[in-house]
């Protein structure tokens, strides 16, 4: 099962970025702690695909990025949701939404 969730993870993962930045800045490592603590660890972004997707969200002007310390003093850049990535998130959930609603009817039918 865990890896039919990583291969949906993958159509869906600057969706789940763009959430788990919404409530607050976060680095790299902070991004995926906090994606993991909501799905209550049923999916797991690796850095092999967290950091191409914040890189693509970057390029797109969905987050901007800066450079900080951690908590425990180390460099890391910290990324943060811009308006127009908060407009896209919006607009990519209401588009799940109707998806995952379609799959649901299709599943209950069957």
């Amino acid at each position: 099962m865990a890896k039919r969730a990583n291969d949906l993870l993958q159509g869906t993962l600057d969706l789940i970025v763009l959430r788990a930045l919404q409530s607050e800045t976060r680095h790299g490592w902070g991004i995926q702690q906090r994606i993991n603590q909501i799905a209550e660890d049923a999916l797991s972004v690796n850095q092999g695909s967290l950091y191409p997707a914040l890189l693509r969200l970057e390029k797109r002007g969905y987050i901007k990025s800066s450079w900080g310390r951690t908590e425990n003093g180390r460099r890391a850049k910290y990324y943060e949701l811009t308006k127009k990535g908060s407009e896209q998130m919006e607009t990519e959930l209401a588009l799940w939404r109707q998806f995952s609603g379609a799959i649901n009817l299709i599943l209950k039918e069957v």
